[in-house]
């Protein structure tokens, strides 16, 4: 797909989540959620049309797209590793694992690798603290990983599915 054809498929998609939401007080939030729920990302060619639907300049839509870490600007790895930063797990190793992550994937957070596969991201509670450090891929929580098992989790992103126990 040519970046002209892209950029006017995101005009029609976003024109249809503005209809859809901004008649909510406060319509900005919900509109980045959803455009970033239906693409992976908030590309940046739709912040102008969002202000215009919305009546708010450029610069406040690229404020809330730039503060709240959640939204992306850019697409993201195939698979998305979030590991998590909370006190229980960083008590437990995360914070050497995080190192590890970055070393082995040769990605900081919020990074996507060069081959577009992985995209690396923190997470500040996985709501799984007794069995730190955790990390989550997709909507899988793995507990107790350590560097060994978080390569073993890499490992198996090259298949469709991750089964590492």
């Amino acid at each position: 797909m040519s970046e002209a054809s892209s950029q006017a498929d995101h005009a029609d998609l976003v024109s249809d989540i503005i209809a859809a939401h901004q008649d909510q007080p406060g319509a900005l939030l919900p509109i980045l959620h959803a455009l970033q729920d239906a693409i992976g990302y908030v590309p940046g060619d739709t912040l102008p049309i969002i202000a215009s639907g919305l009546n708010l300049s450029r610069a406040e839509v690229h404020g809330v797209v730039t503060f709240y870490h959640y939204f992306r600007s850019s697409p993201p790895g195939r698979h998305t590793i979030q590991i998590c930063r909370a006190e229980a797990c960083q008590a437990m190793g995360s914070r050497a694992l995080e190192e590890h992550a970055r070393r082995s994937l040769n990605v900081d957070f919020h990074q996507t690798t060069g081959d577009g596969e992985i995209t690396l991201l923190p997470v500040y509670c996985l709501g799984n603290c007794a069995c730190s450090p955790s990390v989550r891929v997709a909507d899988r929580v793995f507990s107790h990983v350590d560097a060994e098992r978080f390569d073993e989790i890499v490992k198996q992103l090259g298949n469709t599915a991750v089964e590492v126990k």
